[in-house]
């Protein structure tokens, strides 16, 4: 068996004002760590015999994986879409807002529609997600049904806020 595999779906290019300028800040931080990393590893490589030198190589770990993001950033940044205006109709749930849900047991959890590249925290939520993509254009009130592998849920929109 090959260690070949599909590309995964692309997502969606959209992104808040928020989460692009903490992406470009990520990229400039990255290129920084960059110099001091490089330093290292020119000063490690220095010492002598590089197979049994265990800074030089964690330095190369470290080095790669700091291109690759750097590289994967470089990608994306130019692709995305930022999103500034709220919608003209508010009552509704679209891209950045924040949803207030009543689960089946009565407990609320609250919500922030965000494009991929921006979630990380607890409270927010791919809008590729299977929940953020039942919720986008619905209202106050209206019933949401989630079928997933480990069941189906339930959830009331409680408030929407942008």
């Amino acid at each position: 068996m090959g260690r070949w595999r599909p590309p995964p779906p692309k997502s969606s290019p959209y992104i808040t004002g928020e989460g692009f300028k903490a992406l470009q800040t990520e990229q400039e931080a990255l290129w920084e760590r960059r110099k001091h990393v490089t330093k290292a590893l020119s000063e490690a490589a220095a010492e002598g015999d590089r197979s049994e030198n265990a800074e030089y190589i964690y330095r190369k770990k470290e080095l790669r994986e700091i291109d690759r993001r750097i590289r994967y950033l470089q990608k994306r940044l130019p692709i995305l879409k930022v999103v500034t205006e709220k919608p003209t109709s508010q009552e509704q749930i679209f891209f950045g807002a924040w949803v207030t849900l009543e689960k089946d047991q009565g407990e609320e959890v609250r919500y922030r529609i965000v494009g991929p590249d921006e979630i990380g925290t607890k409270d927010y939520i791919s809008m590729d997600a299977p929940l953020a993509r039942a919720l986008l254009k619905k209202n106050i009130d209206d019933e949401v049904k989630i079928k997933t592998e480990f069941g189906e849920y339930c959830y009331l929109i409680v408030d929407i806020e942008y």
